[in-house]
Parts: structure tokens; sequence; C-alpha cells
């Protein structure tokens, strides 16, 4: 299970570099390791509101499940490729639960792959995450290639249905990027984040779970 580390004094300008700028051969990400959050007060500072939830299922069920996950954590990756799809099938497409994913940025590359996920709203939002997933040995390969991991998570958002030039204002708004951070901080000190994959279930916060584990938490709280 992956640690967040939610580091208190990180100025905003550093968020303004995670992304991209043009060079005269392929646009390169700028922003140093680790990526960290922002304190409290420059979270409050900074305007969240544009930030939408990406959820899918029943916005009136009963019972709402909260997902804090990485794009980079393999323990994220997993729980996509196995719970979630059981997940999906038996609660979420019978609308019987009201599914919320929320990000957490371990460092840039988490930041940049959800921007691209994003640029297509709430209605690719989903089916790119999947594909990240799917894809983050591939993607992220050794972790030292900046200008490569770009690359490929643009080739992600392209198969995905997304322009080239839709991808490159996505991953130039430095507002947005920003904002992310900012909305990313104060959800986690909220709800009290400090691993992903983290499960909130109607406001209780749980780890990761087996799949029969979370569907029989799920069934009762909907017998409630």
């Amino acid at each position: 299970m992956k640690r967040l580390i939610l580091i208190g004094a990180v100025g905003l300008a550093i968020v303004a570099g995670a992304t991209f700028w043009q060079t005269r051969s392929a646009p390169a990400p700028t922003a140093e390791l680790p990526m960290g959050a922002v304190n409290a007060q420059e979270a409050a500072e900074v305007d969240i509101s544009s930030i939408q939830e990406m959820s899918i299922g029943n916005p009136d069920a009963k019972v709402t499940v909260i997902e804090y996950a990485s794009f980079t954590c393999p323990h994220c990756a997993r729980f996509h490729s196995e719970q979630f799809k059981d997940l999906k099938a038996d609660f979420i497409d019978t609308d019987q639960i009201n599914f919320i994913y929320r990000d957490v940025y371990f460092d840039r590359y988490g930041l940049w792959a959800s921007i691209v996920a994003r640029c297509g709203g709430q209605e690719r939002f989903f089916g790119i995450a999947d594909m990240i997933y799917d894809q983050q040995r591939d993607w992220i390969g050794d972790g030292q290639d900046p200008v490569g991991i770009a690359d490929r998570l643009r080739k992600i958002g392209k198969v995905a249905g997304l322009s080239g030039d839709q991808i490159e204002v996505c991953l130039n708004d430095n507002d947005k990027a920003k904002s992310l951070v900012a909305w990313y901080q104060q959800n986690a000190e909220e709800d009290g984040i400090r691993s992903t994959p983290t499960l909130v279930i109607n406001g209780t916060s749980y780890n990761n779970m087996a799949y029969g584990e979370l569907k029989e938490l799920l069934e009762e709280e909907l017998a409630k």
C-alpha cells in the first residue's frame, strides 16, 4: 500500500511547473520531484470551484463510495483491474451506489495523468482512467524519462478520442493544475487519507480489501 505524504509548506509555484512548456524538439515537463501538496493556508487561497467531481452510478443512491487513488500507484492499478470491475458490474451499473473517484498526487506524473484523464470531461474520464491504469507500467516505464512519459500519456489521450490540440490546452493550463493540487490536499485532509487506494463508504474510511469484503460492506449499508 503506497503511503501518502502530505507536504506542509510547498509553494504553489512548483505546481505551475508541473505543466508543460514548448522546446524546439518536443514539449517537456519542467517540475522536479517530488510534486508536493500545498499547506492549508495556500490551499484555502486557491479557487477550486472549477474542479469537477468524477462520479458514476446513481447520484441519489443511499450509499456513496469515494475512492482515493493515484494513477502512479500499482495497488490502485490492481484495484481497478480486479475489485473495481466487479464493483461496477454489481453495484454501479445497477444504480445501487454513487461512486466518486478522487485523485491523489504522489508525484508530477500522477498529476499529468489526471490532467489527461480529465481533459475529456465527465463522459470520457472513466474510460481514459481505465486505459491509464491498464497501461500503467508501459507509460511510466522506469520513471526516469519525463518527456517519454508525457508523450505516452498524450498517446493514450489521442487513442481515447482527444485531439492533440485539446490535450495541449489541458496540459498547459497552470491554473487548473494549481486548483487540482489544492483540491486534492483539501479532500485528503478532510477525509484523513494516508494511503491509496482508500475507500470512504458513507463517511467511513477503509483500506484496500478483497472484493468479497467490499461487497459485504456495501450490502450491509444498502440494507440499513
